[in-house]
């Protein structure tokens, strides 16, 4: 097949559950300050489930990425004086494309990452309300005013105060969610005027590209984004540059805290990840309510195979709810559809590549050899884990007190909720945490005592809505992903004081 067949866009074909496929010779571009741009360098990317090519795309050379760094840094006071209405217009264009060409993009996702289609069209769904959203908060960002003859010295004084761009911003992105963490970083940067240079994930880029073709049919100014599908080792120069002050990174914590050493200096956005909670307090014991845990847990353990930050990896089960929830959570898990990425029923796929299966089947066999009990799972089929449940784990082991990263589970007993929230704080880490209760006292609690930048009450602690504040404590991070709040993040505030005016 190749480019310009009938019923083909960028080289998708039509038809429910076939591979998303481009012709060799269909090599994407990079973009250089908002253009694209292609050099004699490519790079295959291949997807997890079969090996077969996703897409090829360019390189861009060293000189090239120093000019996207340097438009970036000369287009900086222009772009961050550009109207609301071009900024909102702009972010508004992507949102509407991106519902457009739905299937496309979310193919695309599955092509490169190897997530089941069903949450690549999630994903796809999402990243155009990321942008709509960053419109609407954009046409919000007005300021504030304070009366300052709230004490006498403040007589005939008022202070307008707005927020202005900390400068450009290097967003650096991380495979599991190729679109939408790349629309978390791009959307609000863009909505505040601060230019963005974004490097995707080296394992998944395409998507990253493809929302860059979107952005150049738009009226921002150039310089102001720049997609660059470079090595880790570009990454590593990108940060210390001073024409990039604000560094927006998701991915591990051994390279989130390592770039916060290299540059403590510059403002700081870390989402790291976690080992994330879901406890079942006593009361949640009817039937209806077991089941509706059960499904949860299960679903959410292994959607993106795991490979998400709030991916349930601890369940802590009330003993008096033991014996009725543990036989339903093992049966959801086996119930969970596996299987090829390209079939709509499938729920669990393949990890970003074997050498991440790899890793998840070692720390469950170091779990069992230290005395954990497999009650379902445990196999490796290349990139793909079976997804599995384990109890009887001790504290120390990896699956308990790291982040797998992959489709395991670990439930554990506890005598209720003093217990559970004392074995949710045991953690090193503090994102999110699932609180299964219909007792407001107790959802209250968790909200107070809980270590953790978000508590869901009722559901396992996978939700997220995009417009809310999303990050964590401790070595989950620092800063807030969500519209408004990484639109603060890359702002400061400046203060006008006008003196002699009647109020």
């Amino acid at each position: 097949m190749t480019p310009g067949e009938p019923g083909l866009r960028s080289g998708v074909p039509e038809g429910a559950g076939t591979p998303y496929r481009r012709a060799m010779t269909d090599v994407r571009p990079y973009f250089l300050a908002g253009a694209p741009a292609t050099s004699a360098e490519t790079v295959d990317v291949l997807n997890p489930y079969d090996g077969s090519i996703a897409g090829v795309h360019a390189v861009p050379t060293d000189a090239e990425v120093e000019g996207a760094v340097a438009a970036a840094w000369e287009v900086r006071h222009s772009f961050a004086a550009t109207s609301v209405a071009t900024r909102a217009d702009a972010l508004m264009h992507v949102s509407r494309r991106l519902t457009e060409r739905h299937e496309e993009v979310a193919r695309l996702i599955t092509a490169e990452n190897g997530k089941p289609l069903m949450w690549a069209r999630a994903e796809a769904t999402r990243a155009a309300s990321v942008f709509r959203i960053a419109a609407e908060e954009c046409r919000r960002s007005g300021g504030d005013l304070q009366r300052l003859d709230t004490e006498a010295a403040g007589a005939g004084r008022a202070a307008l105060v707005r927020r202005f761009p900390h400068g450009p911003v290097l967003g650096i992105a991380p495979f599991n969610f190729p679109l939408n963490l790349v629309a978390h970083k791009v959307a609000p940067a863009l909505a505040v005027g601060a230019p963005i240079v974004i490097k995707p994930a080296p394992a998944t880029p395409l998507s990253a590209l493809l929302l860059g073709e979107l952005l150049a049919e738009t009226d921002l100014p150039a310089g102001s984004w720049s997609v660059l599908p470079v090595d880790n080792d570009v990454a590593a120069r990108l940060v210390e540059d001073p024409r990039l002050p604000v560094v927006s990174f998701t991915g591990s914590e051994a390279v989130g805290f390592a770039i916060q050493r290299q540059v403590p200096h510059k403002h700081v956005t870390l989402e790291l990840g976690g080992n994330a909670a879901a406890l079942v307090a006593p009361d949640w014991s009817s039937d209806e309510d077991l089941d509706w845990a059960a499904t949860r847990i299960a679903t959410f353990a292994n959607y993106q195979a795991g490979q998400s930050c709030v991916s349930v990896q601890r369940v802590l089960v009330s003993a008096s709810l033991w014996d009725a929830l543990v036989p339903r959570i093992v049966a959801a898990v086996e119930a969970l559809p596996t299987g090829s990425p390209w079939d709509d029923a499938t729920v669990v796929g393949p990890l970003v590549d074997e050498r991440a299966a790899v890793r998840v089947e070692q720390w469950v066999d170091e779990a069992l050899v230290s005395g954990a009990r497999l009650l379902t799972g445990g196999h490796r089929d290349g990139a793909s884990y079976e997804p599995t449940v384990l109890t009887d784990v001790p504290a120390d082991a990896k699956v308990s007190c790291e982040e797998v990263f992959g489709p395991v589970l670990v439930l554990a007993r506890v005598d209720g909720v003093d217990e559970a929230f004392a074995q949710v704080n045991d953690s090193r880490f503090g994102l999110q945490t699932g609180v299964f209760t219909h007792d407001l006292r107790v959802a209250f609690r968790a909200h107070a005592e809980l270590e953790v930048g978000g508590v869901v009450v009722g559901d396992v602690p996978s939700y997220r809505a995009d417009q809310m504040p999303y990050g964590g404590v401790k070595a989950s991070g620092v800063g807030r992903e969500g519209l408004r709040s990484a639109m603060e993040d890359f702002t400061y505030e400046r203060v006008l004081v006008l003196t002699g005016i009647t109020l």
